[in-house]
């Protein structure tokens, strides 16, 4: 029997969940919030879980859940006193008084479980790209707006210094007017493959794993490490990455929902994602700023204009992944930790503009400080969840071999009704968003 469909106990208590948290004001939870340590609750408790639990871990841990039975129980060493969980639906249906949950399974769990939690009145960290499909992501972004929660997406660099110096120094003018912008990394999460049918380990349960994605027998090669190779369960690299690097494009200019989306990259498979891709988003104009087109490459692509940057005294200059802003007057070139100024393609001395943007007290710590006191975050799902909207178009516009003429209030791709298909997400049967 599957264990998966959600039963009349989980409804009833998870009904009675949402109703506790309703009669209970959110300024109310807040003012509690501050005297106490937030009680969260954990969705996925290794591997990028782990650290993220790490990062909380001032905090009460009050519930743990995990489909592995081996994670979750090194995960409750750790934590002797907090409930343990195998479905994430049981935990959060619980009475356990949570204030705030923290979201870092596979991608296809991540909407499922920040919506239930969200619609709950929970605060929610997710770790990125938030959601699995365009859609989901949207819905997340609505509920947060709708509930006034604090929520975070896990796109860590963000809190770091160098994307704010980046950021000052763009829309200072030092290099005027930007109109193109390249975003590129080496990685490659390369077209996952079913291996032969066989039982799941002991500890696992495979049909709690799966959740809302269709059924399919167990294989090996999925389940810890390299289910972002799989379309039912990840997105692949452009997911696993560009929420970090095109963070950076949007928040310099200001971006948010392109006008067209155009992705090429090798023949399309049903099951894996590609080794590599290469999407084109065309971005309108905002305010008195021009329209820019953001370019992504993935998988060993490097935009061409790259080579043709030097250092002072003339050799290539060396450089790993990034973004490259490309102005009126100069380009600017950056990475998670540093970032040049180019002027007619050589690298060049300058002042930085005075720091406008204050310091971070720390990507979770923004999280926490904003359950408590009603404080801002920086990766909102909000700002995030448009991010991530624009992020997962590429691989519609890659999956359905069309560019997208993108109709983002409708949450639709223009005459193209074969790209809903994968705008949006069929559930299997007991799961719901």
């Amino acid at each position: 029997m599957l264990r998966s469909p959600i039963t009349r106990r989980i409804f009833l208590k998870a009904s009675a969940a949402v109703v506790g948290a309703m009669a209970l004001p959110l300024p109310a939870r807040a003012r509690r919030a501050r005297a106490d340590k937030l009680r969260i609750a954990v969705v996925g408790t290794q591997n990028q879980a782990g650290w993220n639990i790490s990062q909380i871990a001032g905090e009460q841990i009050a519930a743990l859940c995990d489909v592995d039975g081996g994670f979750l129980e090194q995960a409750g060493a750790r934590f002797p006193e907090a409930r343990r969980f195998r479905d994430f639906r049981e935990m959060l249906a619980a009475p356990l008084d949570i204030d705030a949950v923290l979201v870092a399974a596979p991608d296809h769990i991540h909407a499922p479980a920040a919506a239930m939690a969200l619609r709950q009145g929970k605060h929610v960290y997710c770790e990125k790209p938030l959601a699995h499909t365009v859609e989901e992501a949207r819905v997340l972004a609505t509920l947060a707006a709708e509930k006034k929660l604090a929520t975070q997406m896990g796109t860590q660099i963000h809190a770091g210094a160098n994307y704010r110096r980046v950021v000052e120094l763009v829309r200072s003018g030092a290099i005027g007017p930007v109109r193109e912008v390249h975003v590129w990394c080496g990685r490659s999460w390369a077209q996952g493959r079913y291996g032969e049918p066989k039982p799941p380990p002991a500890e696992l349960d495979w049909d709690l794993w799966l959740g809302p994605a269709p059924e399919h027998a167990y294989s090996e090669g999925i389940h810890p490490a390299n289910w972002r190779r799989f379309w039912a369960y990840g997105t692949g690299t452009l997911g696993d990455m560009a929420c970090h690097h095109m963070d950076l494009a949007h928040w310099a200019l200001d971006l948010r929902h392109p006008s067209t989306v155009h992705a090429e990259g090798p023949p399309v498979d049903p099951i894996g994602t590609p080794a590599w891709l290469i999407v084109r988003y065309q971005h309108p104009a905002r305010a008195d700023r021009p329209p820019v087109q953001v370019t992504w490459y993935d998988g060993g692509k490097r935009p061409e204009l790259l080579s043709t940057i030097k250092n002072k005294n003339g050799d290539p200059l060396p450089w790993g992944d990034g973004n490259l802003f490309v102005g009126q007057t100069g380009m600017v070139i950056a990475d998670y930790d540093s970032h040049r100024l180019i002027r007619d393609g050589v690298v060049a001395d300058f002042t930085p503009p005075a720091p406008s943007i204050p310091d971070s007290v720390g990507h979770h710590n923004e999280w926490i400080a904003a359950c408590k006191t009603g404080s801002p975050t920086t990766c909102n799902f909000d700002y995030s969840g448009a991010l991530a909207e624009a992020v997962l178009l590429g691989n519609v516009s890659y999956r359905v071999g069309r560019k997208l003429e993108w109709d983002a209030p409708n949450l639709r791709a223009a005459d193209l009704p074969e790209a809903d298909e994968f705008i949006r997400h069929r559930f299997r049967a007991g799961w719901t968003l």
